[in-house]
């Protein structure tokens, strides 16, 4: 339940992120920002991790603030798998617009994570 859960705050998030940022456009339906939510959701899980370990040494040099730089890579390579999958997923801009997405959907994730119940 948990699982769905997330998946269902990831998609809302990036459903927000979308209508609040100009350059992060999503054109797909409610079953594909599901799927899309799903699939950064498991990027999250699986290669997030191993990127942050082996960027480690430079985020704290910068005091965490390449942290944002990780996030930023996450949703891309989001973006990127969705768009390989014609889930008609996030497409950006720019580096900038995808930082601030990132930014964004932290946000609303934490928010919806404090709103809703485990």
């Amino acid at each position: 339940m948990r699982f769905i859960l997330r998946i269902f705050i990831n998609a809302v998030a990036i459903w927000v992120a979308s209508l609040l940022l100009s350059g992060l456009d999503f054109r797909g339906n409610l079953g594909n920002l599901i799927l899309v939510g799903l699939i950064f959701g498991l990027v999250n899980a699986l290669i997030r991790p191993i990127v942050k370990l082996l960027a480690l040494p430079i985020t704290v040099l910068t005091l965490g603030l390449f942290t944002l730089v990780v996030n930023a890579l996450m949703l891309m390579l989001t973006a990127a798998l969705s768009s390989s999958l014609n889930l008609m997923g996030n497409f950006f801009e720019s580096f900038l617009t995808a930082v601030l997405g990132a930014i964004v959907i932290s946000l609303v994730s934490m928010v919806l994570s404090w709103v809703l119940p485990d």
